[in-house]
């Protein structure tokens, strides 16, 4: 059964290909390795859309 993606999990995989792409052109498999791992506007993108695809756009902090 297929269910259509709503726009916060659209985002998150537009993210997620792009930070991909940029982990792949720099041969690194994740994030850590890389020098701009706190300063990188893509990584911080992911972050936000990672976050907002759980809340759907609510708001609200990180409390687990």
């Amino acid at each position: 059964m297929s269910q259509k993606m709503d726009r916060f999990e659209i985002a998150l995989e537009d993210k997620t290909k792009e930070l991909k792409a940029c982990q792949s052109e720099h041969g690194h498999k994740s994030c850590l390795p890389c020098d701009k791992l706190n300063d990188c506007q893509l990584r911080n993108a992911y972050v936000n859309a990672v976050y907002e695809s759980m809340n759907k756009g609510q708001g609200g902090g990180f409390e687990f």
